[in-house]
């Protein structure tokens, strides 16, 4: 961390709770947060308040709304203020797997052609990650969703959080 940044110092404490299996509790404090910062707040802490959220909702309507919101936060982000929190961070690479996680959502949801517009959209955009486990964890993300899509699957995948 370059910065420090009380916002982010809870949401990742909301996070690690969630980690360790207290999802509701997670929840709880990521719901608090949320409505400090509110919709127009700081787009990197709605971001990533948004797209951790997602993971620890119960229903996949639940999940597709966090999931859009965190989309829609990064189209207000700069590389700049990505790096006030953490040098190494750039908008770009949070793209494939925001994209990725609306593609679960949608499969999931039964609308496979959104699901495939936003999994298009992953695969193009996984180019730009650098080599690393990061980029394996999308890469295989993605495979996995293709092969549940083309399965018609609507089932929640075991590696999808």
């Amino acid at each position: 961390m370059t910065a420090a940044d009380d916002t982010m110092t809870r949401i990742m404490a909301a996070i690690e709770l969630g980690r360790k299996g207290e999802k509701a509790d997670a929840r709880d404090q990521l719901d608090a947060i949320w409505d400090e910062v509110g919709p127009e707040g700081d787009p990197f802490h709605r971001c990533v308040l948004a797209h951790y959220q997602a993971d620890l909702q119960d229903s996949a309507v639940d999940e597709l709304l966090w999931d859009q919101r965190a989309l829609d936060a990064v189209a207000g982000l700069t590389d700049a203020r990505a790096q006030a929190y953490h040098a190494s961070l750039q908008v770009q690479g949070f793209l494939p797997s925001l994209h990725l996680n609306l593609a679960d959502d949608y499969r999931r949801l039964g609308n496979r052609d959104l699901a495939r517009q936003h999994l298009t959209t992953a695969g193009a955009l996984v180019d730009q990650l650098p080599e690393g486990p990061y980029r394996g964890v999308v890469q295989s993300g993605l495979s996995h969703v293709a092969d549940a899509l083309d399965a018609g699957s609507t089932e929640a995948l075991p590696t999808a959080h």
